[in-house]
């Protein structure tokens, strides 16, 4: 085997490495804003899902945060169990469970959207930098979702 192909094996080249360490540095990042709320991230982006489209199936929820059944159902009854979230059968078919926010949920709504933006300035990248991260990722995202 050629030097060239002994590299392509090492840690520094693999591209799923920096992606696994920079997504547990930022959600890191997000850690002090969301621990006074008794949020963690995910449930965050739970929330952030519902601002845009209160009320929605969970099937739905899980396909707009790409997570699983098996996933979701346990961060939802937490959520309830905390007062962010309702949960109801629906009246046309009870086989779907709507989600929906609560008032607690929407009194901290200003207070969760603005965390991106001062979770961005720690990143030290130029806007026009960010943007294209941001564009290669979901080019990166909509191929493996194919």
């Amino acid at each position: 085997m050629s030097k060239q192909e002994e590299d392509v094996w090492k840690l520094e080249k693999q591209l799923g490495f920096p992606l696994y360490v920079v997504s547990r540095k930022v959600i890191s990042l997000y850690q002090p804003y969301l621990k006074p709320l008794n949020l963690t991230y995910t449930q965050y982006l739970v929330l952030m899902a519902l601002w845009e489209n209160n009320s929605i199936p969970v099937c739905e929820l899980g396909r707009v945060l790409f997570l699983d059944n098996g996933t979701l159902t346990p961060l939802l009854k937490k959520m309830e169990k905390e007062g962010y979230i309702t949960r109801q059968r629906s009246r046309k078919d009870e086989r779907v469970v709507i989600v929906s926010l609560t008032e607690k949920a929407y009194s901290i709504e200003e207070k969760c959207k603005s965390l991106a933006g001062h979770v961005a300035k720690e990143f030290g990248l130029e806007p026009e930098k960010f943007q294209q991260l941001h564009s290669l990722l979901y080019d990166v995202l909509k191929k493996l979702s194919d």
